[in-house]
């Protein structure tokens, strides 16, 4: 092949943009990339099914949905193994017969292992570059369930990819030190701010009201699903403590209990029911739709994360997205996170007393008292640090690389807006 050939070849690949396979996982971050990488120029193949699927996918020429299917949970055996069988064969023949050079893995499917390992060497097989954003370096070891054939099957993967997106450089450390991935290979980047919850004109007082809270109660929210790597136990017994000194204040828990922990999500139950104020805790265990987030966030004083293992969460940005304060246990990043921020504290993990002391210094610090101010800088805080924009920049960088394209593979016509609402109009 010639010179001329050779580059127009890089050309048509720039043109042909990346395909997304997010195993109908994360809606809201599936959302953000899309919006923001078509908004670059980039042309976007989602490969999902309808949980990830957008009407505003439908409305860009630089979108294309793949609706591969998925597993429907009242379905018997037999007809899951057929229908997990149907979402591999139309991935792997969109991507074999019509997606572009670049495949980027947001999510491994339902056979983790075998994505890990036979399908991620076939794409290299047939001469993708496969890029993968890491949200965990090793979830089973954050769950307490790692084993020898998880930690072979994630080197393995590693290995494969031509490059791995991360959110800290903790991360980081950790991939190279646990598996020996090099530097050059990783691409840090802030994880961005959720864009897919909307955010309208409801104000705090309206949201406390919708949510039977009276206006100056003292309002602290978990939220997101339960799990017990999440400490929600910590956060509980901290509540006792707290409420015992403050007769002012209420805990809303919101949020799925994961399947499979039925027994720790007892202990929780047992151990809210066991103290005296067990009527000021308010429990939502269920799935809490993106239409209603937003009464949450805005009817909270405080959200706390009382994790016991994690790098970064996504309710950390969720909460800037509404200017929420969080106080979070000393884990992963969060200490840097609200340090750089001004957003909240951190406690000791695992330490209910800790925990306990911190909510009520929170109760009596400024970001408390003079919460309508401090919204509003937590907003433009997120907003200037954690934005979409930052990642599509960072991610149009890498693909240009990957492709030995110079410029990016933002076309010299298209316009990068500066707000995802320009093109998402609900927003």
């Amino acid at each position: 092949m010639g010179l001329i050939e050779a580059r127009a070849c890089q050309k048509e690949s720039a043109r042909g943009g990346v395909v997304l396979l997010t195993a109908g996982q994360d809606p809201s971050y599936v959302f953000g990339l899309t919006i923001t990488l078509s908004q670059r120029g980039i042309h976007v193949h989602v490969v999902g099914n309808d949980r990830v699927d957008d009407p505003e996918f439908h409305k860009s020429d630089r979108i294309t949905f793949v609706d591969c299917g998925g597993i429907q949970a009242n379905a018997g055996s037999l007809a899951k193994l057929w229908q997990l069988t149907l979402y591999y064969a139309r991935l792997i023949a969109y991507v074999t017969f019509r997606s572009p050079k670049i495949v980027h893995i947001l999510w491994n499917s339902k056979l983790e292992y075998f994505d890990r390992t036979l399908l991620t060497l076939y794409f290299k097989l047939i001469g993708k570059k496969v890029v993968l954003t890491a949200h965990n370096v090793n979830k089973a070891k954050r769950d307490s369930c790692d084993s020898f054939l998880n930690r072979v099957t994630l080197r393995i993967q590693y290995r494969l990819l031509d490059r791995i997106f991360l959110h800290t450089e903790k991360m980081k450390g950790e991939l190279a030190q646990e598996f020996g991935v090099s530097p050059a290979k990783v691409a840090v980047m802030p994880f961005p701010m959720n864009i897919h919850v909307p955010n309208t004109e409801l104000t705090v007082s309206e949201a406390k009201q919708k949510l039977g809270l009276r206006p100056h109660e003292h309002t602290i929210l978990f939220f997101g699903r339960i799990v017990p790597y999440k400490g929600l136990e910590c956060l509980v017994d901290a509540f006792h403590r707290f409420a015992r000194r403050d007769a002012n204040c209420r805990l809303i828990i919101a949020g799925e209990p994961m399947k499979g922990f039925e027994s720790y999500m007892q202990d929780v139950r047992r151990a809210i029911a066991e103290g005296e104020d067990a009527d000021r805790i308010r429990c939502e265990l269920e799935y809490i739709p993106d239409s209603e987030t937003e009464v949450y966030f805005k009817a909270a004083d405080v959200v706390v994360l009382p994790y016991k293992n994690i790098f970064e969460s996504g309710v950390v940005f969720l909460a800037y997205r509404f200017g929420l304060p969080v106080i979070a246990s000393d884990v992963g990043s969060f200490r840097e996170e609200l340090t750089d921020s001004g957003a909240g504290s951190v406690f000791e993990q695992g330490n209910p007393a800790s925990l306990a002391e911190t909510l009520g210094a929170f109760f009596q610090s400024g970001l408390y008292k003079n919460a309508a101010s401090h919204r509003q800088r937590i907003r433009e805080y997120g907003n200037a640090h954690h934005s979409w924009q930052i990642v599509g920049k960072i991610t149009d960088r890498v693909y240009s690389d990957l492709l030995n394209v110079r410029q990016p593979l933002t076309t010299a016509t298209s316009r990068i807006s500066s707000s995802p609402s320009e093109t998402a109009q609900h927003f």
